[in-house]
């Protein structure tokens, strides 16, 4: 373990990169097996079709079919939240104490500051590429 934080002190902005990326690679396969993907991707396709009509209706200024559509498109956001909470509360509690470890090592490093805004921006853009490459709805 010494070796590691030697390691991740003398290379701080690299080594959050690389932390970011691995956890966002595990998240990413833990939907991968846990998500329901046809279910998410047939949720989405509903969604998009509500959207559409919604859309149509503006246009038209039928207000009253806007709402009734949008209350179907808010059962849809709530279906996806359900079927992703799954997973969530799997990954939940690992990365807690996975930020709250690192933390106490990087706040000692010249990215004391701002080591949590180089995670975020690793973290999403690998997440973006593992959810293309995992076909992760």
């Amino acid at each position: 373990m010494v070796e590691i934080t030697t390691l991740i002190q003398a290379n701080p902005q690299v080594s959050i990169i690389i932390i970011g990326i691995l956890v966002s690679f595990l998240i990413s396969l833990v939907n991968y097996f846990v998500l329901d993907k046809d279910k998410m991707k047939e949720i989405k396709e509903k969604q998009k079709k509500v959207q559409a009509e919604i859309k149509a209706h503006q246009k038209a200024g039928n207000t009253a079919k806007m709402m009734e559509l949008n209350k179907e498109l808010m059962g849809h956001s709530m279906e996806t939240m359900k079927h992703s909470f799954k997973p969530m509360l799997i990954t939940m509690i690992p990365m807690l104490i996975i930020l709250g470890a690192i933390k106490g090592v990087f706040t000692e490093t010249s990215i004391g500051n701002s080591w949590i805004w180089y995670y975020i921006g690793s973290a999403i853009a690998s997440s973006i590429l593992f959810r293309k490459l995992f076909k992760l709805p």
